[in-house]
């Protein structure tokens, strides 16, 4: 037998010596049953040390290297290294694959763990991010993902104590997690002072939140939370390794080769020191292991490895039985014959020889200074050679103390490989080259004769090279990756190793390349040696860097017949052999149908997902040219109403009946449902291209279809309703080819058509993926699901059956078992049969396969050709076959009972058509309703039934492009041509059938009815043309005047006179019909004709040309004519057909350079013009189309080309042609008035109107905010210079000798009205916050607990504040600024809000870690916050994907659903299960601005959208989300404008409220009627009260008699009461509204909130804040809880902190920077942006006095504590000096010189004497008061004691700047009044805790978050009570309580 075919014998793995120790921890564990798990190579060993028995899991396809056992210490998961790793989670016992977890991790998973209760699993990447991920590991679904580490991480733990709690360690870090939602969140261990910064190795968790872990000096670190507690030192002399935990204590294992037992409090118990004891389990470690030896009589092999030792091996016992250490690396062994000479080869270029018996020396001999490779002792035993690295050989005589006898010069390379021949006279060698060399011996003289080596025997064959072994080598490739061979001459076989791991089988001798083999995956990179063992029983291999020794039982052929049961290992990869491709002598031919079949690609150039991309690019580059007014799209719309055609030429199984009778199939891009009592269809219309497949639901109500695609999807319809349930998409690419229903129809199997056809199961209804595997290289046909067990599959293909079954979230196949009475043949179809074991497949040769298993049972010969479809029955099957002919069986196929042919006598008279040819190849079977249905690859569906006859139900044209259509020019009917040769007569009134057919010599492309209906010219591919009669079509005439295709035939119009034929060799052909003479030829076209079109009178034609010409004609001599473009609509044109000039410039897309429009036609009365495109889309359009990109109706049903459109004689239908679907269309045209009644089907044009309703500040505002999230906030003042701590310091008295005679310094500060006890503050906690962000957010403020406590937001916090005591308590968790806001209305999830947050995308991420190492924390991607309002925990968080953050946020009705809208470019919208924190589906939004998205209160699958000239109607529907845009066509004059807000009533009612002030109100998706003027200005807040209906709107309105700016409306919104903010705003600007029991919360741009009654209509104001910050000014009473604050909003406001509330407030009419009051209390002095400053009297508010001395702003005015002098400090770079006592008329006394830039901050002196001035370049000055002399000398500077302290700058406080200040700035600061403490704000947004004085630099703080970027001011209160800080962007006041030391 010739090496065609892999030999029939077999290896099994037997036993494997070694474990993988280095590089890898943690990974040896007992079972339950006391078994050891671990692994070595790429191998799972499960070792019986009662039993010295080993079982292996092999499901790996590359090295394992991290192994977790599960607590119930039955299942093992095992991580392993790859470009693409995945987890294997399996049974110990039987060794099976349980669950596969991938696709998520690279490079390799370098830990594992699992949980408590072993539910979950964490796996950690070696990818650079060295991500953390955890799984739900039953369903191999990820539950949450994040960035591990920097740098590597070691070891990772669950908390056994804590749920949902991580530790993990690895280079200098550990990092404690938690997980909350989808949301994984790292703490950093604080090392401190405890101990130092260094790598962990190990770790284990104990109660108490306590952690004990090992470091890589020896020390076991114990941390408590996130602290270093403690340290045990020396607890190891070097690094520890691993670590146990457990009841008892302790265990941990060093380097230094001990283990050290703990008790719990970790204390020593005892150690253990291994290296010592000679117990234990034995493997080479180290460098590589390449020698191998097999003992020749005895079952003994020998290893020698780089470790320097030399191990023996029983074969039998399966155990060590001699060791022995040599001095150098071992390369190779060799045994002599007698079994008493072992001889070994070193990497010194040394031999050695021992006595097997005892391991002692005969010799040690050293010739050569290379390595040693290769040596062999001589069958007769008296010669041993020895090969090197330098090329050479030398030969020993073994009875002369291995003298050397000869050396072998002739190679140029290193020596491989060598073997003797059976009378030791020759040597055979190979080299690093390749090349085989002879020598004669012992001499070692070259043989250069062939003949005389012909004869020789070889005693062995090791070698890789000669004619025995070519076929061992890959057909095309000159490798050099085999390492190792060995022949077994008595069984005819050859064992090869390579460097991929794999050890294989080839029939020996094997001559060909490429022979067939069997392989073997174990090992994981380099196999570096093989050998069969002395008598074959074995095969011994041995892995050079995985050290490990595999021994393989060999099972020969005879034994193999007996061993079914040794079913082909199971694995992710194939263990048996790969086929390849050629030498397939006993594969029959493919038949030709399957092989166009597998040649068809289904890739496009644009793909249907492309185009929303596409268009934004070209918009940006056509800016310019939309500047006229378009029309407005045509009253007209069409609806699909027939389709002729069924794509049977390249599907299968895709034709079946549904509950009630009808038939479900598909074309194009159209699954179809036809009637055939009434013969009628109906159509689901969700795809937008080619579907390719069809599965029907066992129930026979849903249909799932796959389409192509780029990320394609699958949808999964009701047959009744027509409407999408669910659509999946995600996993495959270009295309879906086949899906299949489980039994339960939970379940739904899809196969891609990718280059490794991916195989996809699906839980459908979630639209959740559950598992996914790659199928095969070549195409799979079918996918079936097991009907007994749900979680197992069949697919079948070219040369392609597999059996497969789910693992968690894998799939593991098992190749068909042919065995040797089949041949590996393509399966066309397979179903299963009456037992879950019996499967049944057809094949291209017609037999039917039938297996049991994986197992080929027997064939039976069924069809002639192909067998393309089966359906199993009850009791029996039905199959069908490219023989045309259906075939019913019994229920073994032992007989069959029936065959059915399909033949053209058959036809029944019902038929709707014509058979084309008897016996079409059938390609698809199904029964029902006593019938079988059959779809045929001519595109046919008939009926036959039981008794014989055929109906044809329906019928298109077959498999080439179709391109010619004519409609008739007085009945309805009309006429096509195609490439599959045929001319066809359609009936488009309701008989809908094909009336006659001929067939052509040629394809066709065009064809056209003479005017009065007799004649039909057809246009065909060779350049000929003929004329048929139209009712007979037998031919009248034909021409052939030309060579290429005839593209467009046309008559002339009357009486038909002339005849036009147009060719694509550029010329146009003019023939006399009457006298059939050509009488003209139109020339002058530089390209192929595409349109001809004659005018009315019959005079003139229009030619488009591919050139995108428009040419004129003169008929019918063809003399050109030019006419000018403005003129061409003047005349008169018998028909339009034309795709260019300026009538129809409107038709070309945005995208017009990716597509052509290549057909259109006008109607008979010029209204509406057509047109077809390449991407599949009809439009119509309102004619003349002119100016650019015109607005049109869309219509989307065809896959590809559009070829061809023509209105029928009437208009009343169109009728379009796609080309490569091959499908006719036929679509009713339906006119303005009769369109109430139904929604069209149609996709409005997207270009939107240029109006949108008119301007408003508010929302331009709020469109065009952009919102910088704190960690890239940047410094609020325009500072220049070098920042303070990075300023050289000049040394000051401070630092002079302690024991100095100087005087004491004096205090820094004057400490006032604080006792006689300093007591240090430690801690500030939030108290209060005046503010609500109403500027540029809604509906964000909300009642709760029935009114008792209102919810809002401000900055990155959420406020609970009850309404009858004003007290508040705060959500802190958010990290960056609250953007939206809403609460759970379902009774089941009370008091749940949800809150969305600013943030950045992933790349801003990164750069941002880079540039300045901010606070990881802080530059996070946006989130959602889920908590409970009432004791502010954290629920869930969901980690989004939308860039910039989180716009709005929605519950759906079970409360269960949350929507987020993203700031992002396409403003995503997504759909989270929030309990989970996992993502159902997700979708670009819109391109502009989305405002709000809310579910409708009924429903979790339906809601809406609105922003910036876009409502959208949306549905969940699976993992997709599909919408609609708003239909306004309904109303005259109304147009889409930018929409602000949404409510909802009953019945499917959706109201929006407008920038114009209208609330539109639409049923579905369409506009029914608008409510103008709801309001004056844009509505922006609009709410739904769930209990009665009525609905509140609130707008932007000036307050008048009748208006307000909140209204109650009731459910129609038809009625309406206004309801008058009493707040004395000129206009209110209402941005929230919610209602609760007989109260209405109203929230306003003015950041006021307010309750008004819905009785009496009174107000009360229940929050009050600044409008518009920043807020500059800060001041606090010296004595009392009062302070003041002043905004850019030109007011400045009184707070009391007791009562919660704002006291008072002045309209200063300009904004105001600074504010203060004087030492008694008694005055207030405030500083105004122009300027300006005021004196204002606390008593009375009058102004005492005022001043504007300068032009820029005031940036800080200042008492002197002797209120004698008031300075102010402006940007002017100036500080001016007014004499109080002087009284009000303020002249100015002096001022400050040269100072260097503007004021930030003043501080006077105690004494009231000296001023200091920090300014705006990083520099402090002291002034003398109120000369304004510059003080210089810093010794007297020192001895100043200040009143206050409020600089920034200065060495007291170098502190406070950071490291990270690169950007940013501290703003702002403040001393509290005991001296001691020191608060600063700073820019990004943190308020910081400092002790007083803090000279050095970095000093140490407590951090306080909640502000927006930039904290503006800050201020102790009087007594240290309480800090006030100022927001900068968040325009809100902060009020926290100091919490002080205790004494």
């Amino acid at each position: 037998m010739a090496a065609r075919s892999a030999p029939s014998c077999h290896l099994r793995l037997e036993w494997v010596y070694g474990y993988r120790g280095h590089q890898c921890r943690n990974n040896l564990y007992y079972t339950a049953a006391k078994e050891i798990v671990y692994f070595v190579a790429g191998v799972g060993v499960v070792y019986s040390p009662r039993e010295h028995r080993q079982k292996f899991y092999r499901g790996h396809s590359d090295d394992i290297i991290s192994l977790a056992l599960h607590p119930e210490r039955v299942l093992v998961a095992t991580g392993q290294v790859g470009k693409e790793p995945y987890i294997c989670v399996w049974d110990s016992y039987t060794v099976q694959t349980v669950s596969v977890l991938k696709d998520v991790h690279t490079h390799g998973i370098a830990c594992l763990a699992f949980d408590l209760d072993g539910q979950r699993l964490v796996s950690v990447g070696l990818d650079s991010k060295n991500a953390v991920c955890i799984w739900d590991w039953k369903r191999g679904k990820m539950l949450s993902m994040a960035p591990g580490h920097t740098d590597r991480i070691f070891d990772i733990s669950w908390d056994l104590y804590q749920p949902n709690k991580l530790v993990s360690c690895g280079v200098k870090h550990i990092k404690f997690w938690s997980l909350c939602g989808n949301a994984l969140t790292p703490k950093r261990g604080v090392f401190g002072k405890t101990g130092d910064l260094q790598t962990i190795l190990c770790l284990a968790c104990a109660r108490d939140e306590l952690t004990y872990s090992g470091a890589l000096n020896g020390d076991i670190y114990v941390w408590k939370g996130i602290n270093l507690i403690r340290t045990i030192q020396g607890a190891h002399t070097a690094g520890i390794f691993s670590m146990n935990t457990c009841e008892e204590g302790f265990a941990t294992g060093g380097r230094d080769g001990c283990i050290r037992l703990w008790d719990l409090t970790f204390k020593p118990i005892t150690v253990i020191d291994l290296r010592e004891t000679d117990q234990g389990y034995k493997g080479h470690c180290e460098g590589e292991l390449w020698a191998l030896a097999i003992h020749p009589t005895k079952p003994l092999a020998v290893t020698g490895s780089d470790d320097r030792s030399v191990r023996i091996w029983s074969l039998v016992d399966h155990a060590l039985i001699a060791r022995c250490n040599m001095e150098e690396p071992i390369r190779c062994a060799a045994i002599n014959v007698d079994g008493i000479h072992l001889a070994l080869g070193m990497k010194d270029g040394s031999f050695t020889v021992l006595r097997v018996r005892d391991m002692t020396e005969v010799v040690h001999i050293k010739d050569r200074k290379e390595a040693i490779h290769e040596l062999k002792y001589s069958p007769d035993g008296t010669y041993l050679a020895v090969g090197c690295n330098d090329s050479s050989v030398d030969i020993y005589g073994v009875a002369q103390r291995y003298k050397k006898i000869g050396e072998c010069m002739g190679s140029l390379s290193f020596i491989t490989h060598l073997d003797w021949s059976s009378d030791s006279r020759y040597l055979q060698t190979n080299d690093g080259n390749g090349k085989r060399l002879f020598y004669r011996m012992p001499g070692g003289k070259e043989v250069t004769n062939k003949e005389e080596i012909k004869g020789v025997h070889w005693a062995s064959w090791t070698c890789v090279s000669g004619l025995e072994v070519n076929g061992i080598w890959p057909k095309y490739s000159d490798v050099n990756d085999i390492n190792s061979v060995d022949g077994n001459y008595v069984g005819q076989v050859l064992v090869t190793a390579d460097d991929y791991g794999i050890v294989k089988l080839f029939r020996y001798p094997c001559l060909r390349k490429g022979a067939k083999f069997k392989k073997y995956i174990g090992h994981s990179a380099h196999v570096t040696n093989v050998r069969w063992s002395h008598d074959y029983q074995w095969v011994i291999s041995v892995g050079g860097a995985d050290h490990s020794v595999f021994q393989w039982k060999f099972i020969p052929e005879r034994k193999l017949k007996d061993a079914l049961h040794i079913a082909p290992q199971e694995s992710l990869a194939d263990s048996n052999s790969d086929e390849s491709d050629s030498d397939l002598s006993d594969v029959p031919e493919l038949d030709s149908e399957i092989e166009q079949e597998t040649q068809l690609t289904y890739h496009r150039q644009v793909y249907k997902e492309d185009l929303p991309q596409l268009k934004e690019q070209y918009k940006e580059k056509q800016k310019s040219g939309t500047s006229k007014r378009r029309e407005r799209t045509p009253g007209n719309s069409i609806r699909l109403h027939f389709v002729h055609g069924y794509r049977g030429y390249d599907c299968r199984s895709n034709l079946f009946y549904t509950q009630i009778g009808e038939i479900v199939y598909h074309v194009a891009a159209v699954g179809v449902i036809y009637n055939r009592q009434q013969n009628t269809q109906r159509f689901y219309l969700g795809h937008d291209d080619d579907i390719l497949c069809l599965a029907i639901h066992p129930l026979k109500d849903y249909v799932a279809t796959g389409q192509v695609g780029r990320d394609p999807s699958i949808h999964i319809w009701d047959t009744e309703t027509v409407k999408p349930l669910s659509i999946l998409k995600g996993y495959h690419q270009y295309g879906v080819c086949a899906v299949d229903f489980s039994a339960d129809g939970k379940r739904l199997a899809s196969v891609g058509i990718d280059d490794s056809h991916t195989i996809v199961l699906w839980d459908w209804k979630k639209g959740e993926k559950l598992s996914i595997a790659r199928g095969s290289k070549d195409k799979i046909f079918v996918v079936k699901m097991n009907p007994y067990v749900p979680d197992k599959l069949i697919t079948a293909g070219i040369k392609h059956m597999k059996f497969w079954r789910r693992a968690g979230g894998g799939l593991i196949g098992r190749k068909g078992f042919i065995g040797s009475q089949g041949k590996n043949d393509t399966m066309m179809c397979a179903v299963y049969g009456w037992t879950e074991e019996m499967a049944f497949s057809g094949t291209s040769t017609g037999d039917v396969c039938i297996w049991r298993d994986i197992f080929l049972v027997k064939t039976v010969k069924a069809h002639d050709g192909p067998v393309f479809s089966m359906h199993a029955l009850e009791k029996g099957f039905v199959t069908g076959g490219k023989d045309g002919v259906v075939a019913l069986w019994d229920d073994s196929f032992e007989r069959c009972l029936k065959t059915y042919a399909i033949k053209r006598a058959a036809l029944a008279p019902g038929s709707k058509g014509l058979l084309l040819e008897d016996n079409p190849s059938i390609r698809a079977i199904s029964l029902g309703h006593g019938h079988i249905l059959v779809g045929t690859k001519n595109g046919e569906i008939l009926e036959v039934d039981k008794s014989g006859p055929v109906t044809l139900l329906v019928q298109g044209h077959m498999e080439g492009e179709v391109w010619g259509l004519a409609t008739h020019p007085y009945l309805p009917i009309c006429a096509t041509v195609s490439d599959d040769k045929t001319l066809r007569i359609w009936d488009l009134s309701p008989s809908h059938c094909m009336l006659a057919v001929r067939k052509l010599k040629k394809g066709g492309r065009c064809c056209c009815f003479s005017p009065d209906g007799k004649a039909l010219a057809v246009g065909l591919s060779d350049g000929s043309f003929l004329m048929a009669n139209a009712d007979t079509l037998e031919d009248l005439v034909s021409f052939h005047h030309r060579k290429e295709i005839i593209s467009d035939i046309r008559f002339s119009p009357g009486s038909g006179k002339y005849l036009a034929v147009a060719s694509h060799d550029s010329f146009i052909d003019i023939y006399n019909v009457m006298s059939s003479k050509r009488v003209g030829t139109c020339k002058g076209a530089t390209s192929y004709i595409t349109h001809i079109d004659w005018d009315s009178r019959g005079k003139l034609l229009q030619v488009n040309t591919g050139a995108k010409e428009q040419l004129f004609f003169e008929a019918p001599r063809g003399k050109r004519q030019t006419i000018p473009s403005v003129e061409v609509e003047k005349i008169g044109w018998a028909s339009w057909t034309s795709v260019l000039g300026l009538c129809c410039e409107g038709i070309w897309p945005v995208i017009g350079e990716v597509t052509d429009v290549t057909a259109s036609c006008l109607t008979n009365d010029k209204m509406v013009l057509a047109t077809g495109d390449d991407l599949g889309f009809v439009k119509l359009f309102k004619y003349p189309a002119k100016g650019k990109f015109g607005k049109f109706k869309r219509y989307v049903a065809h896959s590809t080309h559009v070829t061809n459109v023509r209105w029928t004689y009437d208009d009343s239908m169109l009728v379009t042609l796609g080309g490569a679907d091959m499908s006719l269309m036929v679509w009713t045209n339906e006119v303005e008035s009769h369109r109430e009644k139904r929604p069209c089907d149609s996709e409005e044009s997207d270009t939107g109107s240029e109006e949108d309703g008119g301007y408003d500040s508010d929302v331009t505002r709020e469109n065009e905010i952009s919102y910088t999230i704190r960690a890239l906030s940047t410094n609020i003042r325009p500072m220049l210079g070098i920042k303070p701590h990075l300023q050289q310091k000049e040394p000051s008295i401070d630092e002079r000798p302690p024991v100095s005679r100087a005087p004491p310094q004096p205090e820094k500060l004057q400490t006032n009205n604080v006792g006689k006890k300093k007591r240090p503050i430690e801690d500030l906690v939030l108290e209060l916050v005046f503010g609500y962000r109403g500027r540029d957010c809604r509906n964000n403020v909300h009642y709760l607990n029935d009114g008792d406590d209102i919810i809002y937001h401000t900055a990155s916090i959420g406020i609970l504040h009850n309404v009858a005591t004003g007290t508040q308590s705060f959500y802190q968790e958010h990290n960056d600024d609250i953007l939206c806001l809403t609460v759970n209305q379902h009774p089941k999830f009370i008091n749940i809000v949800a809150t969305g947050q600013v943030g950045i995308n992933g790349n801003i991420y990164k750069r941002c870690i880079t540039t300045s190492g901010l606070y990881l924390y802080l530059a996070t991607a946006p989130s959602v916050h889920i908590w409970d309002a009432m004791n502010k925990q954290t629920l869930s968080i969901l980690r989004c994907y939308h860039s910039k953050g989180v716009c709005a946020v929605s519950f759906s009705a079970t409360g269960k659903l949350l929507l987020s809208v993203g700031l992002d470019p396409e403003h995503t919208i997504t759909i989270w299960r929030w309990q989970e924190g996992a993502k159902i589906a997700s979708k670009a939004g819109h391109n502009q601005r989305i405002f709000v998205a809310e579910f409708r209160p009924d429903s979790d699958s339906q809601f809406v959208s609105v922003g910036v000239k876009h409502v959208k109607f949306w549905t969940l529907a699976g993992r997709a989300l599909l919408s609609k845009k708003g239909l306004l066509s309904t109303l005259e004059d109304a147009r889409m404008q930018t929409m602000l807000a949404v409510a909802f009533g009953a019945n499917n009612l959706t109201f929006t409220g407008t920038v114009s002030g209208d609330v539109c109100v639409w049923k579905d998706h369409i506009l029914c009627r608008i409510v103008a003027r709801a309001h004056n200005g844009p509505v922006f807040a609009m709410y739904t009260t769930l209990r009665d209906g009525l609905i509140v709107t609130g707008g932007k309105e000036r307050p008048s008699k009748e208006g307000g700016a909140v209204k109650l409306w009731d459910q129609e919104l038809r009625r309406c009461r206004a309801f008058r903010l009493e707040t004395g705003q000129v206009t209110d600007c209402v941005r929230s509204v919610c209602r609760g029991k007989g109260k209405i919360l109203v929230g306003t741009r003015n950041a006021e909130i307010i309750e008004v009654g819905e009785k009496n209509a009174a107000c009360n104001i229940l929050v009050n804040g600044h409008v518009d910050g920043p807020i500059w000014g800060l001041a606090t009473h010296p004595s009392r809880d009062f302070f003041l604050s002043a905004a850019e909003d030109g007011t400045v406001r009184l707070w009391d902190i007791a009562d919660k509330k704002m006291l008072n407030k002045v309209n200063l009419g300009h904004a105001a920077r600074t504010v203060c009051y004087s030492p008694e209390g008694d005055m207030v002095a405030i500083g105004m942006k122009n300027g300006e400053f005021i004196i204002l009297l606390v008593s009375s508010l009058k102004i005492w006095g005022k001043k504007r001395d300068r032009r820029c702003a005031i940036h800080d005015i200042r008492f002197s504590p002797d209120s004698q002098f008031l300075a102010v400090g402006s940007s002017e770079n100036s500080v001016d000096f007014y004499d109080l006592s002087l009284g009000p008329t303020l002249h100015r006394i002096s001022y400050c010189k040269d100072i260097p830039s503007f004021v930030i901050q003043m501080d006077f002196s105690a004494d009231s004497r000296y001023l200091q001035v920090s300014t705006g370049c990083y520099k402090r000055h002291v002034y003398e008061v109120p000369s304004g002399r510059h003080l210089t000398d810093q010794a007297a500077i020192d001895r100043i004691t200040w009143a206050t302290w409020t600089s920034i700058l200065g060495g007291e406080v170098t502190g406070i700047w950071s490291r990270h200040a690169e950007k940013a700035d501290v703003t702002c600061a403040c001393v509290s009044h005991s001296g001691i403490s020191l608060v600063t704000g700073d820019d990004f947004g943190m308020v910081k805790l400092f002790d007083f004085p803090c000279p050095e630099k970095f000093a140490k703080h407590k951090r306080f978050l909640g502000h927006s970027p930039h904290v503006t001011n800050i201020r102790f209160t009087s007594g240290d009570r309480h800090v006030i800080s100022a927001g900068g962007d968040d325009c809100s006041l902060f009020v926290w309580k100091c919490v002080h030391m205790p004494h």
